[in-house]
Protein backbone atom coordinates (compact mmCIF):
# COMPACT_ATOMS: atom_id res chain seq x y z
CA UNK A 1 0.00 0.00 0.00
CA UNK A 2 1.67 3.43 -0.85
CA UNK A 3 1.69 6.16 1.31
CA UNK A 4 -0.72 8.03 -0.41
CA UNK A 5 -3.45 5.45 0.21
CA UNK A 6 -2.61 4.75 3.87
CA UNK A 7 -3.21 8.76 4.17
CA UNK A 8 -6.66 8.60 2.36
CA UNK A 9 -7.41 5.52 4.65
CA UNK A 10 -6.68 7.30 7.74
CA UNK A 11 -8.41 10.57 7.16
CA UNK A 12 -11.53 8.19 6.21
CA UNK A 13 -10.90 6.69 9.59
CA UNK A 14 -10.96 9.98 10.97
CA UNK A 15 -14.98 10.76 9.24
CA UNK A 16 -15.72 7.10 10.62
CA UNK A 17 -13.93 8.13 14.00
CA UNK A 18 -15.84 11.32 14.25
CA UNK A 19 -19.08 10.23 13.04
CA UNK A 20 -19.10 7.29 15.52
CA UNK A 21 -17.95 9.98 18.43
CA UNK A 22 -21.18 12.32 17.24
CA UNK A 23 -23.53 9.39 17.78
CA UNK A 24 -22.79 9.06 21.10
CA UNK A 25 -24.78 12.38 21.62
CA UNK A 26 -28.05 10.92 20.26
CA UNK A 27 -29.42 10.30 23.59
CA UNK A 28 -28.73 14.28 23.78
CA UNK A 29 -30.18 15.58 20.43
CA UNK A 30 -31.81 18.62 22.05
CA UNK A 31 -28.72 19.63 23.96
CA UNK A 32 -26.75 19.15 20.30
CA UNK A 33 -29.60 20.95 18.15
CA UNK A 34 -29.40 23.24 20.65
CA UNK A 35 -25.74 24.28 20.19
CA UNK A 36 -26.21 23.53 16.42
CA UNK A 37 -28.15 26.53 16.20
CA UNK A 38 -26.10 28.72 18.60
CA UNK A 39 -23.65 27.89 16.14
CA UNK A 40 -25.29 29.28 13.33
CA UNK A 41 -27.19 32.48 14.52
CA UNK A 42 -23.89 33.67 16.43
CA UNK A 43 -21.57 34.19 13.38
CA UNK A 44 -24.26 37.06 11.62
CA UNK A 45 -24.73 38.13 14.99
CA UNK A 46 -21.74 38.89 15.89
CA UNK A 47 -20.62 40.45 12.86
CA UNK A 48 -23.63 42.81 13.66
CA UNK A 49 -21.53 45.22 16.05
CA UNK A 50 -18.79 46.33 13.85
CA UNK A 51 -21.43 46.72 10.96
CA UNK A 52 -23.10 48.93 13.58
CA UNK A 53 -20.54 51.26 14.29
CA UNK A 54 -19.78 51.85 11.24
CA UNK A 55 -23.15 52.59 9.98
CA UNK A 56 -23.76 54.70 13.13
CA UNK A 57 -19.98 56.91 12.03
CA UNK A 58 -20.92 57.57 8.74
CA UNK A 59 -24.66 58.19 9.19
CA UNK A 60 -24.38 59.81 13.07
CA UNK A 61 -21.49 61.46 14.43
CA UNK A 62 -20.04 62.51 11.04
CA UNK A 63 -23.54 64.37 10.70
CA UNK A 64 -23.45 65.68 14.32
CA UNK A 65 -27.20 63.52 15.03
CA UNK A 66 -27.25 63.61 18.61
CA UNK A 67 -30.30 61.76 19.13
CA UNK A 68 -29.40 58.96 16.41
CA UNK A 69 -26.57 58.26 18.20
CA UNK A 70 -27.91 57.60 21.16
CA UNK A 71 -30.29 55.47 19.51
CA UNK A 72 -27.77 53.61 17.52
CA UNK A 73 -25.52 53.40 21.03
CA UNK A 74 -28.45 51.82 22.76
CA UNK A 75 -28.54 49.02 19.83
CA UNK A 76 -25.18 48.08 20.13
CA UNK A 77 -25.55 47.33 23.87
CA UNK A 78 -28.17 45.80 22.77
CA UNK A 79 -26.67 43.76 20.54
CA UNK A 80 -23.98 43.14 22.94
CA UNK A 81 -26.45 41.47 25.56
CA UNK A 82 -28.11 39.47 23.39
CA UNK A 83 -24.70 38.64 21.75
CA UNK A 84 -23.03 37.90 25.35
CA UNK A 85 -25.89 35.91 26.37
CA UNK A 86 -26.36 33.80 23.62
CA UNK A 87 -21.93 32.67 24.07
CA UNK A 88 -22.88 31.92 27.38
CA UNK A 89 -25.72 29.52 26.31
CA UNK A 90 -23.25 28.14 23.53
CA UNK A 91 -20.55 27.03 25.78
CA UNK A 92 -22.61 25.54 28.61
CA UNK A 93 -24.81 23.88 26.42
CA UNK A 94 -21.22 22.34 23.94
CA UNK A 95 -19.50 21.43 27.59
CA UNK A 96 -22.84 20.13 28.53
CA UNK A 97 -22.90 18.10 26.09
CA UNK A 98 -19.58 16.94 25.92
CA UNK A 99 -19.52 16.31 29.75
CA UNK A 100 -23.02 13.94 29.43
CA UNK A 101 -21.56 11.83 26.60
CA UNK A 102 -18.57 11.16 28.61
CA UNK A 103 -19.92 10.50 31.52
CA UNK A 104 -22.38 7.65 29.47
CA UNK A 105 -18.94 6.81 28.25
CA UNK A 106 -16.90 5.91 31.19
CA UNK A 107 -20.40 4.43 32.51
CA UNK A 108 -20.19 2.25 28.93
CA UNK A 109 -16.35 1.18 29.52
CA UNK A 110 -16.43 0.17 32.47
CA UNK A 111 -19.01 -1.88 32.29
CA UNK A 112 -16.86 -3.37 29.08
CA UNK A 113 -13.89 -3.75 31.26
CA UNK A 114 -15.65 -6.06 33.76
CA UNK A 115 -16.58 -8.15 31.08
CA UNK A 116 -13.68 -9.18 29.47
CA UNK A 117 -11.56 -12.44 30.45
CA UNK A 118 -8.82 -12.32 32.38
CA UNK A 119 -6.71 -13.22 29.74
CA UNK A 120 -6.91 -9.51 28.70
CA UNK A 121 -5.87 -8.38 32.23
CA UNK A 122 -2.89 -10.63 31.93
CA UNK A 123 -1.86 -8.90 29.05
CA UNK A 124 -2.54 -5.22 29.05
CA UNK A 125 -0.76 -2.92 31.68
CA UNK A 126 -3.52 -1.33 34.69
CA UNK A 127 -1.92 1.97 33.46
CA UNK A 128 -3.15 1.64 30.23
CA UNK A 129 -6.30 0.58 31.22
CA UNK A 130 -6.83 3.60 33.47
CA UNK A 131 -5.17 5.93 30.62
CA UNK A 132 -8.32 4.65 28.77
CA UNK A 133 -11.19 4.86 31.13
CA UNK A 134 -9.64 8.96 32.63
CA UNK A 135 -7.46 10.50 30.25
CA UNK A 136 -8.55 9.45 26.60
CA UNK A 137 -12.77 9.66 27.85
CA UNK A 138 -11.63 12.92 29.04
CA UNK A 139 -10.21 14.25 25.93
CA UNK A 140 -13.19 13.04 23.83
CA UNK A 141 -15.22 15.77 25.72
CA UNK A 142 -13.17 18.39 24.15
CA UNK A 143 -14.69 16.90 20.61
CA UNK A 144 -17.90 18.47 21.59
CA UNK A 145 -16.88 21.48 23.68
CA UNK A 146 -13.82 22.62 21.82
CA UNK A 147 -14.30 20.72 18.92
CA UNK A 148 -16.68 19.85 16.05
CA UNK A 149 -19.83 22.49 16.89
CA UNK A 150 -16.95 25.43 17.73
CA UNK A 151 -15.05 24.40 14.26
CA UNK A 152 -18.71 24.85 13.04
CA UNK A 153 -19.22 28.52 14.55
CA UNK A 154 -15.67 29.91 13.78
CA UNK A 155 -16.19 28.68 9.97
CA UNK A 156 -19.66 30.27 9.52
CA UNK A 157 -18.56 33.40 11.25
CA UNK A 158 -15.41 33.85 9.05
CA UNK A 159 -17.03 33.46 5.85
CA UNK A 160 -19.80 35.75 7.30
CA UNK A 161 -17.34 38.65 8.03
CA UNK A 162 -15.60 37.78 4.66
CA UNK A 163 -19.15 38.53 2.80
CA UNK A 164 -19.77 41.69 4.87
CA UNK A 165 -16.26 43.09 4.28
CA UNK A 166 -16.72 42.15 0.23
CA UNK A 167 -20.03 43.69 0.28
CA UNK A 168 -18.72 46.69 1.89
CA UNK A 169 -15.25 47.36 0.35
CA UNK A 170 -13.93 44.79 -2.07
CA UNK A 171 -11.02 46.47 -2.97
CA UNK A 172 -10.30 47.04 1.10
CA UNK A 173 -11.11 43.63 1.42
CA UNK A 174 -8.45 42.17 -0.79
CA UNK A 175 -6.10 44.55 0.28
CA UNK A 176 -6.60 42.75 4.04
CA UNK A 177 -6.39 39.28 2.44
CA UNK A 178 -2.72 39.63 0.64
CA UNK A 179 -1.51 37.86 4.38
CA UNK A 180 -4.01 35.38 4.40
CA UNK A 181 -2.26 32.45 1.99
CA UNK A 182 1.02 33.18 4.19
CA UNK A 183 -1.23 32.52 7.71
CA UNK A 184 -3.08 29.45 6.06
CA UNK A 185 0.58 27.88 4.95
CA UNK A 186 1.31 28.71 9.05
CA UNK A 187 -1.18 27.34 10.33
CA UNK A 188 -0.99 23.99 8.29
CA UNK A 189 2.45 23.47 9.47
CA UNK A 190 1.56 24.28 13.05
CA UNK A 191 -1.27 21.94 12.75
CA UNK A 192 0.47 19.21 11.32
CA UNK A 193 3.62 20.20 14.11
CA UNK A 194 1.10 19.97 17.01
CA UNK A 195 -0.47 17.02 15.81
CA UNK A 196 2.30 14.61 15.82
CA UNK A 197 3.24 16.20 18.84
CA UNK A 198 0.26 15.66 20.59
CA UNK A 199 0.19 11.79 19.86
CA UNK A 200 3.46 11.81 21.38
CA UNK A 201 2.53 13.32 24.63
CA UNK A 202 -1.17 10.70 24.98
CA UNK A 203 1.77 8.02 24.08
CA UNK A 204 4.02 9.55 27.05
CA UNK A 205 1.60 10.03 29.82
CA UNK A 206 0.04 6.30 29.30
CA UNK A 207 3.51 4.46 30.26
CA UNK A 208 3.74 6.83 32.87
CA UNK A 209 0.44 5.76 34.32
CA UNK A 210 1.61 2.23 34.16
CA UNK A 211 4.63 2.93 35.53
CA UNK A 212 3.46 4.54 38.56
CA UNK A 213 0.38 2.33 39.35
CA UNK A 214 2.85 -0.68 39.05
CA UNK A 215 4.97 0.74 41.39
CA UNK A 216 3.13 1.96 43.82
CA UNK A 217 1.23 -1.33 44.06
CA UNK A 218 4.69 -2.91 44.63
CA UNK A 219 6.04 0.04 46.91
CA UNK A 220 7.07 -2.84 49.68
CA UNK A 221 9.14 -5.16 46.83
CA UNK A 222 11.03 -1.60 45.94
CA UNK A 223 11.91 -0.76 49.68
CA UNK A 224 12.64 -4.65 50.70
CA UNK A 225 15.12 -4.92 47.79
CA UNK A 226 16.35 -1.35 48.48
CA UNK A 227 16.10 -0.36 44.79
CA UNK A 228 14.42 3.51 45.30
CA UNK A 229 17.38 4.39 43.28
CA UNK A 230 16.66 2.70 40.45
CA UNK A 231 13.41 3.10 40.43
CA UNK A 232 13.59 6.77 40.51
CA UNK A 233 15.65 6.89 37.37
CA UNK A 234 13.89 4.70 35.56
CA UNK A 235 10.64 7.44 36.83
CA UNK A 236 13.10 10.40 35.78
CA UNK A 237 13.52 9.52 32.19
CA UNK A 238 9.72 7.97 31.86
CA UNK A 239 9.47 11.94 33.07
CA UNK A 240 12.04 13.32 30.83
CA UNK A 241 10.32 12.01 27.74
CA UNK A 242 6.46 13.37 28.74
CA UNK A 243 8.11 16.63 29.32
CA UNK A 244 10.27 16.53 26.25
CA UNK A 245 6.75 16.25 24.63
CA UNK A 246 4.76 18.72 26.29
CA UNK A 247 7.62 21.37 25.82
CA UNK A 248 7.62 20.84 22.17
CA UNK A 249 4.60 21.19 21.79
CA UNK A 250 4.87 24.79 24.07
CA UNK A 251 7.60 25.72 21.08
CA UNK A 252 5.09 25.36 18.45
CA UNK A 253 2.64 27.43 20.26
CA UNK A 254 5.45 29.88 21.36
CA UNK A 255 6.40 30.55 17.19
CA UNK A 256 2.94 30.02 15.66
CA UNK A 257 0.91 32.62 18.33
CA UNK A 258 3.62 35.47 17.13
CA UNK A 259 3.72 34.84 13.06
CA UNK A 260 -0.08 35.13 13.10
CA UNK A 261 -0.10 38.80 14.73
CA UNK A 262 2.59 39.47 12.56
CA UNK A 263 0.60 39.00 9.91
CA UNK A 264 -2.45 40.45 11.66
CA UNK A 265 -0.66 43.52 11.97
CA UNK A 266 0.67 43.63 8.07
CA UNK A 267 -2.96 43.11 7.43
CA UNK A 268 -4.04 46.22 9.73
CA UNK A 269 -1.05 48.25 8.19
CA UNK A 270 -1.86 47.04 4.53
CA UNK A 271 -5.40 47.92 5.55
CA UNK A 272 -4.59 51.31 7.07
CA UNK A 273 -2.03 52.63 4.00
CA UNK A 274 -5.31 51.00 1.14
CA UNK A 275 -8.09 52.57 3.80
CA UNK A 276 -6.87 56.52 4.12
CA UNK A 277 -5.47 56.42 0.32
CA UNK A 278 -9.84 55.61 -0.08
CA UNK A 279 -10.10 58.30 2.22
CA UNK A 280 -8.58 61.08 1.19
CA UNK A 281 -10.34 60.37 -2.30
CA UNK A 282 -13.54 59.58 -0.94
CA UNK A 283 -13.64 56.04 -2.12
CA UNK A 284 -13.78 54.98 1.78
CA UNK A 285 -15.80 56.41 4.44
CA UNK A 286 -14.65 56.81 8.03
CA UNK A 287 -16.98 54.66 9.25
CA UNK A 288 -15.73 51.97 7.07
CA UNK A 289 -11.92 52.91 7.56
CA UNK A 290 -13.14 52.54 11.62
CA UNK A 291 -14.61 49.04 11.28
CA UNK A 292 -12.77 47.50 9.01
CA UNK A 293 -9.69 46.85 11.72
CA UNK A 294 -12.70 45.09 13.94
CA UNK A 295 -13.51 42.74 11.44
CA UNK A 296 -9.86 42.20 10.64
CA UNK A 297 -9.63 41.81 14.30
CA UNK A 298 -12.92 39.34 14.14
CA UNK A 299 -11.45 37.23 11.06
CA UNK A 300 -7.99 36.34 12.26
CA UNK A 301 -9.27 35.21 15.73
CA UNK A 302 -10.62 32.34 14.72
CA UNK A 303 -8.38 31.55 11.84
CA UNK A 304 -5.40 31.42 14.53
CA UNK A 305 -7.43 29.31 16.94
CA UNK A 306 -9.23 27.19 14.14
CA UNK A 307 -5.73 25.22 13.72
CA UNK A 308 -5.59 24.91 17.90
CA UNK A 309 -9.29 23.55 17.50
CA UNK A 310 -8.71 21.17 14.58
CA UNK A 311 -5.89 19.61 16.92
CA UNK A 312 -7.53 19.04 19.68
CA UNK A 313 -10.20 17.34 18.01
CA UNK A 314 -7.62 15.24 15.76
CA UNK A 315 -6.48 14.17 19.88
CA UNK A 316 -9.97 13.35 20.66
CA UNK A 317 -10.31 11.75 17.69
CA UNK A 318 -6.92 9.64 18.45
CA UNK A 319 -8.13 9.13 22.52
CA UNK A 320 -11.99 7.80 20.89
CA UNK A 321 -9.81 5.45 18.46
CA UNK A 322 -8.32 4.00 21.64
CA UNK A 323 -11.14 3.97 23.48
CA UNK A 324 -13.35 2.19 20.81
CA UNK A 325 -10.41 0.19 20.17
CA UNK A 326 -10.97 -1.08 24.42
CA UNK A 327 -15.12 -1.10 23.85
CA UNK A 328 -14.42 -3.41 20.56
CA UNK A 329 -12.74 -5.99 22.50
CA UNK A 330 -14.81 -8.77 21.94
CA UNK A 331 -11.82 -11.18 24.50
CA UNK A 332 -15.16 -12.15 26.34
CA UNK A 333 -16.06 -15.75 27.90
CA UNK A 334 -18.84 -16.95 25.40
CA UNK A 335 -22.17 -16.72 27.48
CA UNK A 336 -24.68 -18.80 25.25
CA UNK A 337 -25.99 -21.19 28.17
CA UNK A 338 -29.06 -20.69 29.79
CA UNK A 339 -29.20 -22.86 32.43
CA UNK A 340 -30.79 -21.44 35.74
CA UNK A 341 -29.90 -22.75 39.12
CA UNK A 342 -30.57 -21.27 42.65
CA UNK A 343 -28.95 -24.57 43.65
CA UNK A 344 -26.59 -27.00 42.40
CA UNK A 345 -25.37 -30.11 43.78
CA UNK A 346 -21.84 -30.13 43.03
CA UNK A 347 -20.89 -33.31 40.97
CA UNK A 348 -17.63 -32.08 39.13
CA UNK A 349 -16.07 -34.04 36.40
CA UNK A 350 -13.39 -33.31 33.90
CA UNK A 351 -12.80 -35.32 30.63
CA UNK A 352 -9.79 -35.19 29.10
CA UNK A 353 -9.06 -31.72 29.54
CA UNK A 354 -6.45 -29.65 27.99
CA UNK A 355 -5.94 -26.07 27.99
CA UNK A 356 -2.95 -23.39 26.88
CA UNK A 357 -3.16 -19.62 27.71
CA UNK A 358 -1.79 -18.55 24.64
CA UNK A 359 -3.64 -21.44 22.52
CA UNK A 360 0.03 -23.02 21.88
CA UNK A 361 1.77 -23.98 25.06
CA UNK A 362 -0.58 -26.27 27.28
CA UNK A 363 -0.27 -26.29 30.28
CA UNK A 364 -2.81 -29.20 31.43
CA UNK A 365 -3.01 -32.01 29.17
CA UNK A 366 -5.15 -34.78 29.37
CA UNK A 367 -7.05 -33.91 32.44
CA UNK A 368 -9.71 -36.10 33.71
CA UNK A 369 -11.12 -37.07 37.09
CA UNK A 370 -13.99 -37.12 39.51
CA UNK A 371 -15.12 -35.72 42.29
CA UNK A 372 -18.81 -36.15 44.13
CA UNK A 373 -20.82 -33.81 46.00
CA UNK A 374 -19.60 -32.95 49.37
CA UNK A 375 -16.36 -34.73 48.63
CA UNK A 376 -13.26 -32.76 49.10
CA UNK A 377 -10.01 -33.03 46.47
CA UNK A 378 -7.18 -31.58 47.27
CA UNK A 379 -4.45 -30.66 44.52
CA UNK A 380 -0.54 -30.52 45.38
CA UNK A 381 2.36 -29.99 43.19
CA UNK A 382 4.95 -28.13 42.42
CA UNK A 383 5.10 -24.40 41.13
CA UNK A 384 3.33 -23.90 37.53
CA UNK A 385 2.37 -27.49 37.30
CA UNK A 386 -0.87 -26.28 37.02
CA UNK A 387 -2.85 -26.43 40.14
CA UNK A 388 -4.31 -22.69 39.73
CA UNK A 389 -5.31 -23.43 36.20
CA UNK A 390 -8.07 -25.98 37.11
CA UNK A 391 -9.96 -23.48 39.24
CA UNK A 392 -9.60 -20.78 36.52
CA UNK A 393 -11.45 -23.15 34.01
CA UNK A 394 -13.55 -24.48 36.37
CA UNK A 395 -15.05 -20.89 36.79
CA UNK A 396 -14.94 -20.25 33.01
CA UNK A 397 -12.65 -17.40 33.31
CA UNK A 398 -10.64 -19.16 30.77
CA UNK A 399 -11.87 -21.30 27.60
CA UNK A 400 -10.24 -25.10 27.48
CA UNK A 401 -8.75 -26.02 24.22
CA UNK A 402 -10.01 -29.70 24.37
CA UNK A 403 -12.48 -31.80 26.45
CA UNK A 404 -15.33 -31.57 28.51
CA UNK A 405 -15.87 -29.93 32.22
CA UNK A 406 -19.44 -31.04 33.69
CA UNK A 407 -21.14 -29.81 36.93
CA UNK A 408 -24.21 -32.01 38.08
CA UNK A 409 -23.67 -33.73 34.44
CA UNK A 410 -24.38 -30.33 32.85
CA UNK A 411 -21.54 -29.01 30.47
CA UNK A 412 -20.56 -26.33 32.37
CA UNK A 413 -20.95 -24.09 28.85
CA UNK A 414 -24.85 -24.83 29.41
CA UNK A 415 -24.92 -22.69 32.40
CA UNK A 416 -25.89 -19.43 32.22
CA UNK A 417 -22.03 -18.00 32.75
CA UNK A 418 -23.31 -15.76 36.23
CA UNK A 419 -25.04 -18.22 37.55
CA UNK A 420 -22.81 -20.69 37.40
CA UNK A 421 -20.18 -18.15 39.02
CA UNK A 422 -22.74 -17.57 41.70
CA UNK A 423 -22.60 -20.94 42.74
CA UNK A 424 -18.97 -21.37 42.87
CA UNK A 425 -16.53 -19.25 45.71
CA UNK A 426 -12.84 -18.72 45.46
CA UNK A 427 -10.34 -17.59 48.15
CA UNK A 428 -7.37 -16.71 46.95
CA UNK A 429 -3.55 -17.00 48.63
CA UNK A 430 -3.36 -12.89 47.86
CA UNK A 431 -6.45 -12.03 49.67
CA UNK A 432 -7.78 -8.67 47.97
CA UNK A 433 -10.02 -6.04 50.02
CA UNK A 434 -11.05 -2.69 48.61
CA UNK A 435 -11.13 0.27 50.40
CA UNK A 436 -14.28 0.44 52.62
CA UNK A 437 -15.55 -1.09 55.57
CA UNK A 438 -15.16 -4.33 56.89
CA UNK A 439 -19.01 -5.40 55.86
CA UNK A 440 -18.55 -3.69 52.70
CA UNK A 441 -15.75 -6.33 51.91
CA UNK A 442 -17.86 -9.32 53.00
CA UNK A 443 -20.98 -8.43 51.44
CA UNK A 444 -19.01 -6.48 48.19
CA UNK A 445 -21.92 -4.28 48.39
CA UNK A 446 -24.79 -6.86 48.15
CA UNK A 447 -27.55 -5.46 50.04
CA UNK A 448 -29.38 -8.54 49.93
CA UNK A 449 -26.70 -9.69 52.58
CA UNK A 450 -27.31 -8.44 55.92
CA UNK A 451 -25.43 -7.49 58.96
CA UNK A 452 -27.06 -10.49 60.61
CA UNK A 453 -25.63 -13.19 58.24
CA UNK A 454 -22.46 -11.73 58.39
CA UNK A 455 -22.14 -12.01 61.82
CA UNK A 456 -23.60 -15.37 61.95
CA UNK A 457 -21.45 -16.02 59.26
CA UNK A 458 -17.91 -14.70 61.40
CA UNK A 459 -19.33 -16.18 64.89
CA UNK A 460 -19.42 -19.60 62.68
CA UNK A 461 -15.68 -19.63 61.45
CA UNK A 462 -14.11 -18.15 64.70
CA UNK A 463 -13.52 -15.03 62.98
CA UNK A 464 -15.83 -12.83 65.35
CA UNK A 465 -14.21 -12.32 67.90
CA UNK A 466 -10.79 -10.24 66.00
CA UNK A 467 -13.55 -8.22 63.84
CA UNK A 468 -15.26 -6.72 67.28
CA UNK A 469 -12.01 -6.04 68.73
CA UNK A 470 -11.34 -3.78 65.51
CA UNK A 471 -11.95 0.04 66.25
CA UNK A 472 -15.75 0.10 65.14
CA UNK A 473 -15.52 -3.63 64.70
CA UNK A 474 -17.94 -4.16 61.04
CA UNK A 475 -17.58 -0.53 60.27
CA UNK A 476 -14.03 -0.38 60.83
CA UNK A 477 -11.96 0.83 57.57
CA UNK A 478 -9.90 -0.93 55.78
CA UNK A 479 -7.22 0.61 53.86
CA UNK A 480 -6.72 0.05 50.28
CA UNK A 481 -5.76 -4.01 49.97
CA UNK A 482 -6.28 -4.29 53.16
CA UNK A 483 -2.74 -2.55 54.23
CA UNK A 484 -3.73 -2.12 58.00
CA UNK A 485 -4.67 -5.76 58.71
CA UNK A 486 -2.37 -9.19 58.91
CA UNK A 487 -2.69 -11.49 56.37
CA UNK A 488 -4.62 -14.27 58.53
CA UNK A 489 -6.83 -11.16 59.13
CA UNK A 490 -7.24 -10.50 55.85
CA UNK A 491 -7.57 -14.08 54.90
CA UNK A 492 -10.64 -14.74 57.57
CA UNK A 493 -12.33 -11.48 56.06
CA UNK A 494 -12.36 -13.42 52.77
CA UNK A 495 -13.76 -17.18 54.32
CA UNK A 496 -16.41 -15.18 55.93
CA UNK A 497 -17.06 -13.83 52.13
CA UNK A 498 -17.42 -16.97 50.69
CA UNK A 499 -19.35 -18.56 53.66
CA UNK A 500 -22.16 -15.46 53.14
CA UNK A 501 -22.03 -15.94 49.61
CA UNK A 502 -23.57 -19.52 50.08
CA UNK A 503 -21.87 -21.92 47.84
CA UNK A 504 -22.72 -24.94 46.49
CA UNK A 505 -18.56 -25.62 45.20
CA UNK A 506 -15.88 -24.24 47.42
CA UNK A 507 -12.58 -23.14 45.93
CA UNK A 508 -9.33 -22.04 48.44
CA UNK A 509 -6.28 -21.43 46.52
CA UNK A 510 -3.55 -22.10 48.64
CA UNK A 511 -5.03 -19.87 51.40
CA UNK A 512 -2.64 -20.95 54.28
CA UNK A 513 0.67 -20.88 52.49
CA UNK A 514 1.11 -17.43 53.71
CA UNK A 515 -0.53 -17.50 57.44
CA UNK A 516 1.85 -17.97 60.72
CA UNK A 517 1.48 -21.01 62.66
CA UNK A 518 -0.26 -19.15 65.36
CA UNK A 519 -3.22 -17.79 62.50
CA UNK A 520 -3.13 -21.45 60.95
CA UNK A 521 -4.94 -23.30 63.67
CA UNK A 522 -8.02 -20.58 63.35
CA UNK A 523 -7.67 -20.64 59.62
CA UNK A 524 -7.82 -24.56 60.18
CA UNK A 525 -10.90 -24.63 61.88
CA UNK A 526 -12.44 -21.95 59.53
CA UNK A 527 -11.37 -24.41 56.59
CA UNK A 528 -13.12 -27.13 58.33
CA UNK A 529 -16.57 -25.16 58.97
CA UNK A 530 -16.40 -23.87 55.26
CA UNK A 531 -16.46 -26.78 53.47
CA UNK A 532 -18.68 -28.81 55.58
CA UNK A 533 -21.05 -30.51 53.84
CA UNK A 534 -19.58 -29.03 50.27
CA UNK A 535 -17.85 -30.02 47.33
CA UNK A 536 -14.56 -28.41 48.05
CA UNK A 537 -10.87 -28.23 46.10
CA UNK A 538 -7.91 -27.27 47.98
CA UNK A 539 -4.81 -26.38 46.85
CA UNK A 540 -2.10 -26.77 48.92
CA UNK A 541 1.79 -26.68 49.97
CA UNK A 542 1.22 -27.60 53.03
CA UNK A 543 0.33 -30.99 52.72
CA UNK A 544 -0.71 -31.22 57.36
CA UNK A 545 -3.84 -28.92 56.20
CA UNK A 546 -5.04 -31.91 53.21
CA UNK A 547 -4.51 -35.33 55.65
CA UNK A 548 -8.21 -35.62 55.35
CA UNK A 549 -9.14 -34.63 52.22
CA UNK A 550 -11.38 -37.48 50.16
CA UNK A 551 -9.08 -37.35 47.02
CA UNK A 552 -5.73 -36.05 46.74
CA UNK A 553 -4.54 -34.83 43.28
CA UNK A 554 -0.49 -35.13 42.32
CA UNK A 555 0.02 -32.84 39.66
CA UNK A 556 3.02 -32.39 37.40
CA UNK A 557 3.62 -30.39 34.38
CA UNK A 558 0.11 -29.79 33.89
CA UNK A 559 -0.87 -33.62 34.01
CA UNK A 560 -2.25 -36.21 36.93
CA UNK A 561 0.52 -38.19 38.45
CA UNK A 562 -1.15 -39.67 41.07
CA UNK A 563 -4.79 -39.77 42.60
CA UNK A 564 -5.96 -41.46 46.04
CA UNK A 565 -6.72 -40.81 49.74
CA UNK A 566 -3.58 -39.35 51.70
CA UNK A 567 -3.16 -43.76 52.94
CA UNK A 568 -3.26 -44.44 49.58
CA UNK A 569 -1.28 -42.45 47.96
CA UNK A 570 1.61 -42.99 51.14
CA UNK A 571 1.56 -46.55 50.12
CA UNK A 572 3.46 -46.05 46.48
CA UNK A 573 6.82 -46.55 46.80
CA UNK A 574 8.62 -43.80 45.08
CA UNK A 575 5.55 -41.98 44.17
CA UNK A 576 5.37 -38.16 44.29
CA UNK A 577 3.36 -37.89 46.80
CA UNK A 578 5.36 -39.72 49.73
CA UNK A 579 8.22 -37.71 48.09
CA UNK A 580 6.68 -34.39 48.79
CA UNK A 581 5.72 -35.60 52.31
CA UNK A 582 8.75 -36.81 53.16
CA UNK A 583 10.28 -33.93 52.62
CA UNK A 584 7.90 -31.41 54.39
CA UNK A 585 7.41 -33.81 57.68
Amino acid sequence: MSEATAQQNKNQLDWFLLGRVLKQALPYRKIFILSMSLAIILAPVGVLRPYLIQYTVDNYIIQFNYDGLVMMSGIIIAVLIIQSFMRYVFIYSTSLLGQSVIRDLRVRVFKHINSLQLRFFDQTPVGRVTTRTINDIETINNVFSQGTITIIADILQVLVILGVMFYTSWQLTLVCLITVPLLIVATYIFKEKIKHTFQIVRTEISNMNSFLQERITGMRIVQIFNVEKEELEKFNKINDKYTQANINAIFYYAVFFPVVEILSAASLGLMVWWGARGVLTDNISIGVLIAFPLYISMLFRPIRILADKFNTLQMGLVASERVFTLLDNQSKIENKGSLLKEKIDGDIKFEKVDFAYDGENFVLNDISFDLHQGETLAIVGSTGSGKSTIINILNRFYEIQNGNIYIDNINIKDYELLALRNRIAVVLQDVFLFSGTVLENITLRDESITKEEVIAAAKMIGADDFIQKLPNGYDYQVMERGATLSMGQRQLISFIRALVFNPDILILDEATSSIDPESEAIIQYAIEKLIEKRTSIIIAHRLSTIRHADKIMVLDQGRIQEMGSHDELLQIENGHYRELYEVQV
